[in-house]
């Protein structure tokens, strides 16, 4: 390990991969002795007038003595930082520990100098924004509390990152000087900047992926068939907009298949902004090499061989990133299917699907190729109807994801104006903290449908590099579902969601009226209506006499009723049915819908063939050619169904292909969208349909929440002070520290949470003598671990009045459990009766810290009857946190008992909330039991866990994850 010359070890945690505003990424490292070459080199790359800036005078080069000085650092009081592409420098910045008159101090001094210096052709890349957060890390980590820099005048962008980032500031001008001096401390407005500009460079990143100019395939083989060839066929047969080049070692041509032939990407005199690698696994690294120094801004590896083939596969697909990111360059994959982007004015198909998906406004993202290839046969499939609104925007499948994931789309997305709705297959969360981040912003705006395969095995498959939570599924599912994440279970539901919500507006409420010609199909939507929590109507019988005419006057008087959110229409073949019939009843229910475009309407109808081909027909948008058949690579789903649209105005109707009961034939992929036009979902089971409808009604009240998100209280009697030195006291005992009774009381009471006394009772006079401190009635409980909290056991005497119920109770529990030194017994004074509840908060690896909250009990414990939010909780949530769980309603006066003080439980929620989040070195808080009655609240046990906060967490600055 490499130390500084004062012998302080080298932090490698400061090193950091980050994304630059452009969407190019460089490296950040601490500076040492062994960089004097590479910063000399450096700094004769910076123009005059930069250098002028940053010394104040003309500084044509560096001294030795400065050399020596810029890079030999303590890591401590002096410290110094690079920013590194192709591993050469591009910016620095370094602070020196000052005292309060400006000379060189070491601690306790909390003040330094920070001074920046950027290569003007990377200038206005973000690079100081960037080495900025990660300098301030740095300090914070140091002691450090404030740091000063002076600034010339005419120096508008330093002045600029400086005032921009979002700090504390106090400015003066003196002797021709601009002093900045901010505080070190992240502010909300801190981060709120900070945030912002992680989520364009993150995005400008993927859309480099996403929207290339140019593409070369590296690998396209002499003769059909093969990765490379396929994914150059498909490139070509899409229309790609961009200029294309294919690249074999071994190729003699000057072109194949008509594109531009090279044996290396060097060879290409023209740029190249996105290359698809299809070589072995042993030749990438070579191929890699050639397209940095050409310039190359992204890759998309299809290659297989590494993390998902085991160990020293992991150990290659580390290097891969490691190179690819040296250059600045991102990668999808290894291992990936590739990437889709149908925006007319792209065409990109870098990718292993055989046909382009038709254009629309779904974003889909699959870690899994043969996922992410049956969700666009099924989406294709699903779509007669799936043109215009409902086809896709853009496809990623990520393979291995070792770089760009779900998090880095995600991104993309939030503000994409191709996008709508989001659809993603997950089969591993690498950073559940900030994917719920992510997901709550992209939530408010557009709906995001997720789910999650392997939820059950308990490990990440192969190739997914994760970090470890303890916390289980159910838990992570619930903390998706508050970020306003719509969680389902199986890619069916996946698509029926979708395509629900890209068709149709966001119900107003969960009243549900049901139509159609069939009673029994209408019984079976309102009983799937009431599991789902929906208040359905009853069902409207239009018997199976009913004409399209009968249809839509039912829909359009439906529709028209205030006391009804959504519609579900039911519908059955009748004998002798024609396409005429089945064009009439399509379009009889568009007609009526476009009368109220703010209601949602979903149709349920059984194997209806004939139906189906005219949904398909209506549905069409622009003149149709020979029907196309499905991607080849996933079979079409039984009993999917299209969407209802009119018929074109004037015209032959659309060719029809012939396919299973209940499916329409794929509309042309070059469809255009009509997006005036809207589309009418239909599904081949009343279940399917209803649930789709129930999760967007639940979406639609999340977003209704969101938009008023409620705060984080302030309680004047938190001694905020006073808990973070008793922590530091107490941790300088060691790690892992577990809080005796009365150290974890007095550290509770600092945040205004009192805990009953309990006195220790060794033996049967201690035990009297404890109950007479207290006062009767006083409660006998033993502590011992595996009696503790299970009341059920018997482990517990209640309402014990006097000194001989005390002193038969005290024999009782050692006659019946053992010695008082196995049950560790202790006497409590008796609370005011009420309902036993259970609050605790934990501080997860990945998910960061999480608030829970349940009734005590084992009947609870079995069923997982616990609610989670993630900390800080705001007063909405500690509301919703209360009555989200199962048994809330005997908190609120269930059979007839009194209501208890859910006031005060709530109180108490966001005071544990505000411990965990003012004190990260609090990595476990258990209060168990919490009587709540009906006045106030009792906390009757308490355990508190201690341990040293990470050095760095989700809340640091911006960096890639590590590989």
């Amino acid at each position: 390990m490499q130390t500084s010359p004062d012998g302080h070890a080298y932090p490698a945690h400061w090193e950091a991969d980050v994304v630059l505003r452009d969407g190019g990424t460089a490296r950040i490292r601490p500076i040492t002795v062994d960089d004097a070459e590479r910063l000399v080199s450096f700094y004769e790359q910076v123009s005059d007038e930069s250098k002028y800036y940053r010394f104040f005078a003309p500084y044509p080069r560096l001294s030795a003595k400065d050399v020596h000085r810029f890079t030999h650092h303590d890591f401590v009081d002096r410290v110094g930082l690079a920013a590194t592409v192709g591993g050469e420098f591009i910016a620095t910045v370094r602070y020196d520990r000052i005292n309060a008159e400006g000379l060189p101090a070491s601690a306790p001094a909390d003040e330094a100098e920070v001074a920046f210096l950027v290569q003007d052709a990377h200038q206005g890349r973000g690079v100081a924004s960037a080495l900025l957060e990660h300098i301030a890390a740095v300090a914070r980590e140091r002691g450090i509390r404030r740091f000063a820099a002076e600034v010339l005048p005419a120096n508008n962008k330093m002045i600029k990152v400086f005032t921009d980032a979002g700090y504390t500031q106090k400015r003066s001008f003196e002797d021709g000087v601009v002093r900045l001096e901010f505080d070190l401390e992240p502010t909300d407005r801190s981060r709120a900047v900070q945030w912002a500009r992680e989520q364009r460079a993150e995005a400008r990143s993927v859309q480099r992926l996403l929207a290339p100019g140019s593409v070369a395939v590296i690998g396209a083989g002499r003769t059909p068939g093969g990765v490379g060839r396929s994914v150059l066929a498909n490139l070509r047969d899409a229309g790609f907009t961009g200029r294309l080049f294919a690249v074999n070692k071994a190729l003699q041509e000057k072109e194949l298949d008509g594109v531009p032939a090279y044996r290396s990407v060097r060879d290409i005199t023209e740029p190249v902004d996105l290359a698809v690698v299809a070589v072995p696994a042993p030749y990438v690294p070579e191929v890699v090499a050639e397209c940095g120094v050409h310039g190359v801004q992204g890759l998309v590896v299809v290659s297989a061989g590494y993390a998902e083939s085991g160990p020293e596969g992991r150990r290659l697909q580390r290097e891969l990133v490691r190179q690819a990111r040296s250059y600045g360059m991102r990668i999808i994959g290894p291992n990936a299917f590739g990437v889709i982007n149908t925006s007319p004015q792209v065409r990109l198909n870098a990718s292993l699907a055989p046909e382009m998906p038709r254009p629309g406004r779904i974003g889909l993202f699959a870690q899994s190729g043969a996922i992410g290839i049956a969700l666009l046969s099924r989406l294709h499939r699903r779509g007669g109807g799936v043109t215009g609104v409902t086809g896709v925007s853009t496809f990623v499948s990520s393979g291995n994801r070792a770089d760009v994931s779900g998090n880095d789309v995600l991104q993309y997305w939030y503000d994409d104006p191709d996008t709508d709705v989001a659809l993603m297959y997950l089969e591993s969360i690498g950073n559940p903290r900030k994917f719920t981040r992510l997901a709550r912003r992209t939530a408010a705006a557009k709906p995001l449908v997720v789910v999650q395969g392997a939820r059950h095995g308990g490990v990440a498959p192969l190739g997914h590099t994760v970090r470890p939570t303890r916390l289980p599924y159910a838990t992570v599912s619930a903390l998706l579902r508050q970020a306003g994440v719509i969680r389902v279970d199986t890619i069916t539901e996946l698509v029926d969601a979708g395509l629900l919500l890209a068709r149709q507006p966001l119900p107003q409420g969960p009243r549900v009226a049901i139509l159609g010609n069939s009673e029994s199909l209408g019984l079976l939507t309102y009983d799937a209506c009431l599991a789902q929590g929906l208040r359905p109507l009853p069902p409207l019988d239009l018997t199976t006499a009913a004409s399209a005419e009968d249809f839509r006057r039912a829909l359009a008087h439906a529709l028209s009723e205030g006391g009804c959110d959504a519609v579900v229409v039911t519908a059955i073949p009748a004998v002798g049915e024609t396409s005429a019939r089945d064009a009439a009843l399509a379009e009889a229910l568009r007609s009526a819908s476009a009368e109220a475009p703010t209601k949602p309407v979903l149709v349920v109808h059984v194997e209806l063939g004939g139906l189906a081909e005219a949904l398909s027909a209506a549905a069409s948008t622009a003149p149709q050619t020979a029907p196309q058949t499905a991607p080849q690579a996933a079979a079409p789903a039984p009993g999917a169904a299209d969407g209802i649209r009119a018929p074109a105005a004037s015209g032959p109707p659309a060719s029809r292909a012939a396919g299973p009961p209940g499916e329409g034939p794929p509309a042309p992929a070059g469809s255009a969208p009509v997006p005036d036009r809207r589309l009418i979902p239909a599904y081949p089971a009343a279940e399917r349909a209803v649930r789709a409808l129930a999760e967007a009604v639940r979406y639609a009240q999340w977003r209704r929440d969101a938009a008023q998100p409620g705060k984080v209280p302030e309680y004047e009697d938190i001694d905020e002070k006073g808990a973070a030195a008793q922590i530091d006291a107490l941790l300088a005992r060691g790690e892992g520290l577990t809080l005796g009774t009365e150290e974890a009381c007095v550290l509770l009471g600092r945040y205004g949470i009192d805990v009953r006394r309990a006195l220790p009772a060794p033996s049967p006079d201690d035990a009297v003598q404890a109950a007479r401190t207290l006062g009767y009635p006083v409660a006998l409980k033993t502590t011992a671990p595996h009696l503790r909290h299970r009341a059920d056991l018997g482990g517990v005497r209640l309402d014990l009045a006097d000194e001989e119920q005390l002193r038969r109770a005290y024999s009782e529990l050692t006659d019946l459990f053992g010695t008082p030194q196995e049950l560790r017994p202790v006497v409590q004074a008796m609370a005011p009766r009420g309902v036993d509840t259970v609050v605790r908060a934990v501080i997860d690896p990945a998910a960061g810290a999480v608030l829970s909250f349940g009734l005590a009990g084992a009947a609870s414990e079995l069923l997982g009857d616990t609610a989670h939010r993630l900390v800080p909780v705001t007063d909405r949530e500690a509301t919703s946190l209360v009555r989200s769980i199962r048994t809330a309603p005997l908190l609120f006066g269930w059979r007839g008992s009194a209501p208890v003080d859910t006031a005060a439980l709530e109180e108490l929620l966001l005071r544990v909330s505000r411990l965990v989040d003012d004190h990260p070195e609090v990595v476990a808080v258990s209060l168990e039991p919490v009587v709540v009655a009906p006045h106030g609240l009792s906390v009757l046990g308490a355990t508190v866990r201690l341990a040293r906060a990470p050095v760095r967490d989700d809340l640091g600055p911006r960096t890639l994850p590590v590989v």
